[in-house]
């Protein structure tokens, strides 16, 4: 499987949470510059509901 952590080059939203046991961890990168990371099925669950809502699906690249 290929890395599917974002980076500025490849903008997006990735979360993890292998098992029921395990905390989420999640890490965004927007085409904005901003990003962020979490750890935390709380933390997580935020990082996700503010991206969304500011970031990534909320704006998109400016043309140029």
């Amino acid at each position: 499987m290929s890395d599917l952590t974002p980076t500025p080059d490849r903008p997006g939203l990735h979360v993890s949470k292998p098992s029921p046991s395990v905390p989420a961890t999640a890490s965004a990168v927007c085409h904005c510059g901003a990003s962020a990371t979490a750890t935390g099925d709380d933390q997580v669950r935020a990082l996700v509901e503010g991206y969304t809502n500011h970031h990534g699906p909320a704006h998109h690249r400016k043309s140029r």
